[in-house]
């Protein structure tokens, strides 16, 4: 059977009078005192109207905020840089789960917590995301939630492992990520094999695309989303009649495109996130190519459609999961989360079941120790935002669900949900 956190809106109280300071039991020793005598007559006599009272639950049931322990979850993300809103949107879905718990009271075991959140940001760079992990590993996190990108993930995977920390990231869809042989590795989305499985049947067989040709930034992201696509695209009978890369930095794709107007393909996809894909798009309707662009999670987002401009129009994208407003608890989270920070960028809701999982793991264990609740991680069976999350033998997402979307009248509107092998 699955479990369930919190629920946010349902706070269980558990009042009792015994043994609580304050609210001693009346007592006719002597060395009770006056003071204690009334004060336990006024505890007793004036509980329901001090139930009303939050500062009285407090002092009467709940152990002070500040004398808690606590236990720190990192969170590591591009909070600086073209793919910062991205990677505060990982980071906010990260904290509005953490200050729903500790709103809740979170008990592991018998011991009561609070958590805290250490938000990082590793630029989206390998480099720097090393760097990070080992930052987070040397301030004592009991877990870590990311990274956002797959080229920062993997690097950053073998530091957790080295320290016995438990990862899940929210948005790393990369294969390699979870087949290093890292027992720490885990992720709540579905992997490139399964998105680009998906999105190379749907041109070859649901758009009857037969010439197709593919770009890719070089990232481990861009390059394994290019490389299963193709091999799902050929297997079902469309040709790559061109292959060209750039980079996550550059803006200019003028040169490839022109290589690639000449080879007349029918679609062209892009292996990369959404600060190229945006102007990638603007310069193919610039060069004349009329063929539409199609490309993975990393453009399916309302920057892209911003950078784009009406170029973006009948351009495709997939994202893994079903739409916001399909997944289990989607629209209320989504109301929760828009208080709080505004519109979401792409991958919060995952980053909120990360959290989730992660505590679901240490309740399991009894304890917020990672070398305890570690070896629950794989037992995960959670009903969150997004959907039933349950993982595979290498911690990958068990089931994953991929669902295509398509630019219409200038949002990007689902066109198709399917299954990831």
């Amino acid at each position: 059977m699955y479990r369930q956190l919190f629920q946010p809106k349902q706070v269980r109280l558990h009042i009792t009078m015994q043994n609580k300071p304050g609210c001693s039991q009346p007592s006719l020793s002597p060395r009770t005192g006056l003071q204690a005598g009334l004060q336990s007559v006024l505890c007793n006599l004036l509980l329901p109207a001090l139930l009303l009272s939050s500062s009285f639950l407090t002092a009467c049931n709940q152990p002070a905020t500040g004398t808690l322990p606590v236990i720190k979850i990192g969170s590591a993300s591009p909070l600086t840089g073209p793919q910062a809103h991205l990677g505060q949107d990982n980071a906010n879905g990260a904290r509005l789960a953490v200050d729903e718990i500790n709103a809740a009271g979170l008990v592991i075991g018998k011991q009561h917590y609070r958590l805290q959140l250490l938000a990082e940001d590793d630029q989206a760079d390998p480099r720097t995301a090393t760097t990070v992990a080992q930052q987070l590993v040397d301030d004592g996190v009991a877990g870590v939630i990311g990274h956002l990108n797959s080229g920062a993930t993997i690097p950053a995977a073998k530091v957790y492992f080295d320290a016995g920390i438990p990862q899940i990231s929210p948005s790393a869809t990369a294969i390699a990520y979870t087949h290093l042989g890292f027992n720490t590795a885990f992720r709540v989305m579905s992997n490139d094999h399964q998105q680009g499985d998906a999105l190379g049947q749907y041109v070859a067989q649901r758009l009857h695309i037969k010439r197709i040709a593919i770009i890719d930034d070089r990232t481990a992201y861009g390059q394994g989303l290019a490389d299963e696509f193709s091999h799902a695209a050929t297997a079902a009978g469309a040709t790559i009649v061109d292959r060209e890369y750039t980079t996550d930095k550059s803006t200019d794709f003028l040169a490839i495109l022109t290589a690639i107007k000449a080879a007349q393909p029918q679609i062209i996809f892009f292996g990369g996130m959404d600060p190229q894909a945006g102007p990638l798009a603007r310069q193919i309707q610039q060069l004349g190519i009329h063929s539409p662009l199609i490309g993975g999670d990393g453009m399916q987002t309302e920057q892209f459609i911003r950078l784009a401009g009406q170029a973006a129009e009948g351009d495709f994208a997939s994202n893994p999961g079903v739409p916001l407003d399909k997944m289990p608890q989607g629209a209320a989270f989504a109301k929760r989360f828009r208080a709080q920070y505004g519109e979401i960028q792409n991958y919060a809701p995952y980053a909120y079941d990360a959290v989730y999982v992660m505590i679901d793991a240490m309740q399991r264990a009894g304890s917020p120790d990672p070398a305890r609740y570690l070896a629950e991680l794989p037992k995960t069976d959670y009903r969150g935002v997004t959907g039933h999350i349950r993982f595979d033998s290498h911690g990958d997402l068990a089931h994953g669900r991929i669902t295509i979307y398509q630019v219409k009248s200038g949002h990007w509107q689902p066109v198709e949900t399917l299954n990831g092998t």
